[in-house]
């Protein structure tokens, strides 16, 4: 197959890139690649593409409260583009999405069918994102995941870690509930549905559940470093955009297609171990 990744080298476009070993990749991304330009469909189509993996998103959640036409153009705009050239292409478009879609008041995990109604511009651009991309491509999958991170680009893992190092004491939010992903973990699994000509909309992310501080507490704990970490308020916290206070993802439709990622704990030993030994610890 010939694959398109756009987004390519962000956090989860590497590990895409390195999940289809006897496959053809042609990576696409920024600035070269600007989905604000017209432009942009005709350069998908010229990678002459079975599958397009739309991974390329405006992702600043706090910022977007300040830039919402730029988060919508983007994430919007930018993937009904993405959309028209795969449809164009006669390939399969998958449409990495988030589950910022969901406005957090639930107390059990969010099922694919459920309905989405997102609390900020970021969720609501991505969610524009999703209805551009299915209505457009008839072969479109829609993969929600959440709490993204891995050895590439900023995310909390790599954030926590350094604070650790240089300080004494931590204060993350507690209230916020969800899943960590590890981006390799997620890239295999895409790679497991393509492979399955799986469509439609699925929850992928790492298995069990925590809050902030917990995940952070485990990230120092992990590390062997004496650092306190206390819980915090999302209201202490401060933030520009509001955040679902729950939103762990229900995994019906991987499931039934008998795939699963690690659970975040085992994930994130994982992770912490491998930055050990590459000296970044």
């Amino acid at each position: 197959m010939r694959i398109t990744i756009t987004g390519a080298d962000g956090q989860l476009g590497r590990e895409l890139q390195a999940a289809f070993p006897n496959d053809v990749i042609v990576p696409l991304d920024w600035p070269a690649f600007d989905l604000l330009k017209p432009e942009a469909e005709f350069q998908i189509l010229a990678t002459e593409p079975d599958v397009v993996i739309h991974g390329a998103a405006y992702t600043n959640v706090d910022q977007a409260e300040n830039e919402p036409d730029l988060a919508m153009a983007v994430n919007a705009e930018g993937t009904a583009r993405v959309a028209r050239a795969a449809a164009t292409a006669g390939a399969r478009l998958v449409y990495i999405s988030t589950d910022y879609v969901f406005d957090g008041k639930k107390r059990s995990p969010y099922d694919e069918t459920d309905e989405p109604n997102p609390l900020g511009v970021y969720g609501r651009s991505k969610c524009e994102g999703e209805r551009h991309a299915l209505a457009t491509c008839k072969k479109t999958l829609v993969v929600r995941t959440s709490w993204l991170y891995g050895p590439h680009g900023a995310n909390f893992v790599k954030s926590i870690m350094r604070f650790a190092r240089e300080r004494n004491e931590l204060r993350v939010v507690n209230d916020q509930r969800g899943s960590p992903t590890h981006a390799g973990d997620l890239a295999a699994v895409v790679a497991q549905l393509i492979a399955r000509n799986v469509s439609g909309i699925v929850h992928a992310a790492g298995g069990g559940d925590c809050t902030w501080h917990e995940f952070a507490s485990e990230i120092v704990a992990n590390m062997g470093v004496g650092v306190a970490v206390h819980p915090i308020s999302t209201a202490e916290a401060n933030r520009l955009a509001p955040r679902p206070a729950y939103s762990v993802l229900g995994k019906r439709v991987l499931t039934r297609e008998g795939l699963s990622l690690p659970h975040w704990k085992a994930a994130l030993a994982k992770f912490v171990q491998d930055t050990k030994i590459a000296g970044e610890a």
